[in-house]
């Protein structure tokens, strides 16, 4: 038996990912006809039937999913070692959501820097879920709660909520001794729609109003600039209330807790770069317990 071509392997592996030819053509940046046809090709060169065609998308037979799995490693240890061939600095390129990493990331870049000069780090910020394959990306942090298919995962700390203002904002209000004494307030509130889910009925009931932001890094600025009280994830907010420049809103009500949490997620080996991608994953997790200090 002669040895399948690179090509057809590459095309059989983002099919056999995607389970779905079109998706598999743009990973690849080819068209979905070739793709189609390289897997064919492959098929009639092993003489086993790869995949089930139906009528939407596609599906591993037994033979196709335990072939997939040992070309998917091995194309990774091909493209691991051509990656460390290539000369220069190694850069580790990290996906996060962006007010994450206006907030939080960016800010403690020089601290790596001096830790690490010899690494660098590349953003995403994007809500987008990473694809490790195709997306050039060796980390991401997300919210959510595991298991992450096929994937590592460090939990970095649950997204603990913060009602914070401007000193000179919080100055105006009074005491807030349950949720109900926020009609008076200005209240800010990021894409995940936070203050409705705190206030439920009491919003309604009381006339409150909200304003709305789609990143949790708006409403932070808007605090910032004394236009009312962000109910934010703590993580982002921790520097901002060391310099003092945001006060916690003392509240005799508790809001409620959120059930979602902080995940640093990547793939079991690495694809490039195996110790820089270590060392920036210890210093994200310490960075995470020092910016909140009963993080898991």
């Amino acid at each position: 038996m002669s040895k399948p071509s690179l090509n057809k392997l590459r095309a059989f592996d983002a099919a056999g990912e995607h389970l779905n030819f079109r998706l598999a053509a743009e990973a690849l940046n080819l068209t979905q006809g070739a793709v189609a046809q390289q897997v064919r090709a492959l098929e009639e060169e092993l003489d086993l039937p790869l995949f089930y065609r139906l009528p939407r998308g596609l599906r591993l037979t037994d033979a196709g999913a335990h072939y997939h799995a040992a070309v998917a490693q091995a194309l990774e240890i091909i493209d691991r070692a051509t990656e460390n061939l290539k000369p220069g600095v190694p850069r580790i390129t990290i996906s996060l959501p962006p007010s994450l990493a206006s907030k939080w990331l960016v800010p403690r870049l020089p601290r790596f820097q001096d830790l690490h000069p010899d690494i660098e780090i590349a953003t995403v910020a994007t809500e987008r879920l990473a694809n490790f394959k195709t997306d050039d990306i060796d980390l991401a942090i997300r919210i959510g709660s595991p298991p992450f298919k096929a994937l590592q995962h460090r939990q970095l700390s649950a997204m603990r909520l913060c009602a914070v203002c401007s000193p000179a904002y919080g100055e105006t209000i009074d005491p807030i001794e349950n949720l109900s004494d926020l009609k008076d307030t200005r209240l800010l509130q990021d894409g995940h729609d936070t203050w409705e889910a705190a206030l439920g009925e009491n919003r309604i009931a009381n006339g409150i109003r909200i304003l709305k932001f789609n990143h949790s890094g708006l409403a932070i600025d808007a605090a910032l600039d004394g236009q009312g009280i962000a109910l934010v994830p703590e993580v982002l907010v921790t520097e901002e209330i060391r310099r003092k420049r945001l006060v916690v809103v003392p509240m005799t009500q508790a809001l409620p807790a959120s059930d979602k949490s902080y995940h640093l997620v990547f793939p079991q080996a690495a694809q490039r770069h195996a110790p820089a991608r270590q060392a920036v994953i210890d210093w994200i997790v310490t960075q995470f317990q020092d910016s909140v200090p009963d993080a898991q």
